[in-house]
């Protein structure tokens, strides 16, 4: 078999940067000296380059280079160097694609290629995009072990072109196992499931969630070579769970290839085992906590309206539960609380508990924060109570990933409500031994691991310039269908953007700062018998459009925008704030002067 000179090339160079690591070429002059000394005859002048050879095989030192050069045979029958961080070619059976990436071949790696889309029949009709035209995406995001991928875009369409691939580390996190390859067996006892989320982004930039999928990667183990192909139906999200949206074509593959695969037989058992003991754990609890709200029933009637939710799900919800994870995680001691807003309405917000006894409560929906203050209805009142500054009216049980608490105080008022959680008179609490046989890591499969977060891709300077020409130009068009003219004054939008950082900073700290220097910068900036305007507001999404058309519902930024008078310059800043996600803090300030006339 021949090489291509470039790889006989980059072979030779391999080779050559090996035996200088290892310092071959010192051994040998050595191992010449002392042959020479103990084997060379006085009426030799030199030894043949068999005799060499012999000498090198005898002390080793062939058999060391050629297990640290490490040559392996791949499935094309081509003998290539593997050293840790090389490149290595992945070979399609079905194509002559060759991807590469960086691995580590003494690690364990799961390769998944999703190789093409079907039955998307909502874009069934939606034609082929011409090239250069925008059009709406599928992305598809995956998450396994720690690790996170996103594919590349792919036109929406009723067989979306997907075809790429993604290399999934297998390993176990237990102390001493980080370096050690896992064999099929080790592999097998690793429950985790691939996640996978299909993402769909239209013509302005907004994103939607059309499917997330929990992929059983282990079948792969049971298969002949460590290769099998799925197929992975998608079910839609929200009211349309139980509907299809597409069909995914998917290629599992083991590298290295494995030594030994199990049986199909050992792998159900495997996963049949699992869900049995998941299944189990999960009776167990639900007979627990029938058996804990009939207790806690029996301690007043009225405790059957109240909203204590043990099996709970929908939107405010999620974002209280996560809000909860992120402010346990930063050390805080929090509570999801589980109640009633004005007029009934259920609700769910976090709690958070400080070590001097101060409650704070947040709304996972907006980000605000209020401090709970309780109102004692046995002490006559001094003088009239304040108004609580918090929507919230009723408070049934709080909870997090360790204790389960429903409130039996005799009344559920939150105004009334006394946060001492150690107090069983007050707040019933539920076993902790029971929340961890299904709550704790690794206790149910049912439960995976929260992903890790990723750093935002939204450059902040650029996306703010882009929303601000786009803003200049929208509020030119629609003057100019007024019958005005628009002049911009630069040095006046300029001097805007301290006050939109001092306002994120404000939204986000609750501190106010900056604010007498920008008043005192504007009316610097700002002639005598002239007037002044602004009108700053925050959105969450980037799109210029529906920002613009949010702005011109307010009459206070509708007169600014629409501002006649004489010598009239308008401004306009924009500040993007980015946070972990891609999410992002979208702030927006018009401005106006004009000279006052009487």
């Amino acid at each position: 078999m021949s090489l291509p000179p470039e790889k006989a090339s980059e072979l030779k160079q391999l080779i050559h940067q090996q035996l200088s690591k290892m310092d071959v070429h010192s051994r040998i002059r050595e191992i010449l000296a002392d042959t020479i000394r103990e084997e060379l005859a006085p009426d030799q002048q030199q030894l043949s380059t068999e005799d060499l050879i012999k000498a090198l095989r005898r002390r080793g030192i062939i058999d060391d280079v050629m297990k640290e050069l490490n040559f392996v045979t791949d499935n094309a029958n081509q003998e290539l160097p593997l050293s840790p961080k090389q490149p290595v070619c992945f070979t399609d059976r079905q194509s002559t694609l060759l991807k590469k990436t960086n691995i580590d071949p003494t690690r364990r790696y799961l390769y998944l290629q999703v190789l093409s889309g079907k039955a998307f029949l909502e874009h069934l009709q939606e034609p082929e995009p011409l090239p250069g035209q925008v059009c709406s995406t599928f992305t598809l995001c995956l998450h396994f072990r720690n690790q996170r991928f996103r594919s590349k875009p792919v036109p929406c369409a009723c067989e979306p072109d997907f075809h790429d691939g993604f290399l999934l580390e297998v390993h176990r996190e237990s102390l001493g196992d980080g370096t050690r390859m896992a064999d099929s067996t080790t592999m097998l006892s690793i429950s985790d499931p691939v996640h996978m989320v299909l993402i769909k982004t239209d013509i302005f930039g907004e994103t939607t969630l059309v499917a997330s999928y929990f992929l059983e990667w282990r079948s792969v183990l049971g298969s002949e070579n460590g290769v099998t192909n799925l197929t992975a139906e998608l079910m839609g999200v929200g009211t349309e769970s139980k509907v299809s949206v597409g069909v995914l074509n998917i290629k599992l593959e083991m590298y290295p290839p494995l030594n030994q695969t199990l049986s199909q037989e050992v792998v159900s058992t495997q996963l049949a085992l699992e869900h049995q003991k998941t299944a189990e754990k999960e009776r167990l609890f639900l007979v627990y906590a029938k058996q804990w709200w009939r207790e806690y029933l029996q301690i007043r009637p009225s405790h059957n309206s109240r909203l204590v939710k043990i099996f709970a799900q929908g939107d405010c919800e999620d974002h209280a539960n996560l809000l909860c994870s992120l402010l346990l995680g930063y050390g805080l001691e929090a509570f999801v609380c589980v109640g009633t807003k004005a007029k009934g309405v259920p609700h769910a917000w976090v709690m958070t508990c400080g070590t001097d006894g101060t409650i704070t409560f947040w709304e996972s929906l907006t980000g605000h924060r209020y401090i709970h203050k309780s109102t004692n209805l046995d002490e006559p009142p001094a003088a009239e109570q304040p108004k609580p500054l918090y929507p919230y009216r009723t408070i049934g049980c709080v909870f997090n990933h360790q204790m389960f608490l429903g409130n039996c105080q005799p009344s559920d008022s939150v105004e009334t409500c006394v946060f001492d959680l150690n107090d069983e008179s007050k707040w019933k609490p539920m076993s902790e031994e029971a929340i961890k046989s299904v709550c704790a890591p690794g206790a149910t499969t049912s439960l995976p691991p929260f992903p890790p977060l990723c750093a935002s891709t939204i450059d902040a300077s650029v996306t703010s310039n882009e929303i601000e020409m786009q803003l200049r130009l929208l509020v030119s068009e629609h003057r100019k269908d007024l019958g005005l003219t628009t002049v911009w004054e630069d040095q006046l939008s300029y001097l805007l953007s301290p006050a939109l950082a001092s306002y994120e900073f404000e939204r986000t700290t609750s501190i106010s700062a900056g604010n007498e220097e920008f008043q005192d910068a504007i009316r610097r900036a700002v002639p005598d018998g002239h007037t002044f305007k602004g009108f700053p507001i925050h959105f969450v999404y980037r799109n210029a459009r529906r920002a613009f058309a949010t702005c011109l519902r307010s009459p206070f930024c509708e007169e600014i925008i629409c501002c006649r008078g004489d010598q009239v310059r308008l401004a306009v800043r924009v500040r993007v704030f980015t946070y972990p996600e891609s999410a992002c803090a979208v702030w927006i300030m018009f401005a106006c002067k004009y000279r006052s006339v009487l």
